[in-house]
């Protein structure tokens, strides 16, 4: 089903002030189902890369080209980490300065959630995962934030920007100048997928270790995509 373009750009801008709400509100203290959301997310876009983006994308094209930028996006989200620290997975390992604004936070997160939003033009069902894989991320990050000392106004240009960058990614990917390299931009956003998919499954709190509640939610998010 092919979805209007106002819910392919406004949906994901709702998924993220959502998770900022439930935190403004709610105050979670215990993480732990957010972590096992965040598992059901990862499992979820994860395999709908495979299912949906990965086949279309070597369609009439040179595999090993289509590989490179695949392998391009996996180094380039892994670069990105080196200022996020994690935080497009669920971990904050950052410790801001008071009053200062974390600009490589906030450049590193933009860039990536505008890469994911390029694939969800062309194939709707991604827009599923962006949701769901953004829900728990933003949460996080709202707590992280609010917890901080940063200022409320700072906090809430912080949340704007990054609610906006994946939609602008869907709009930017429509463009002809954008558009003539969407098969490899596309490829560019599988690497990302793989790479935030893969250690959002496999980092765990407690030696590397599944618990069977987390295996549960990745099976049901594997069944769930192959279902879409």
């Amino acid at each position: 089903m092919d979805f209007p373009s106002f819910i392919v750009y406004s949906v994901p801008i709702l998924s993220v002030w959502m998770g900022f709400a439930f935190v403004w509100f709610a105050k979670p203290k215990d993480t732990g189902n957010i972590k096992l959301l965040l598992a059901f997310s990862g499992a979820f876009l994860l395999s709908l890369t495979f299912f949906e983006l990965l086949p279309e994308v070597y369609e009439g094209h040179d595999p090993k080209i289509i590989a490179i930028y695949i392998l391009g996006g996996i180094l380039m989200q892994i670069f990105l980490e080196f200022f996020s620290k994690g935080a497009e997975h669920g971990h904050m390992h950052i410790h801001l300065k008071e009053n200062r604004f974390p600009v490589l936070l906030f450049l590193s997160l933009c860039i990536h959630s505008l890469v994911e939003g390029i694939p969800i033009h062309g194939n709707n069902s991604i827009l599923y995962g962006i949701v769901i894989h953004k829900i728990p991320i933003a949460i996080i990050l709202s707590i992280f934030l609010i917890n901080s000392k940063m200022k409320i106004g700072s906090t809430l240009l912080f949340i704007t920007a990054f609610s906006l960058m994946t939609p602008l990614g869907s709009y930017l990917s429509t463009s002809s100048w954008i558009a003539q390299y969407g098969n490899l931009l596309t490829a560019l956003a599988i690497g990302v997928f793989f790479h935030i998919s893969t250690i959002i499954l496999f980092e765990s709190s407690q030696g590397h270790a599944f618990n069977l509640r987390k295996l549960v939610v990745i099976i049901l998010g594997v069944g769930i995509a192959y279902l879409v």
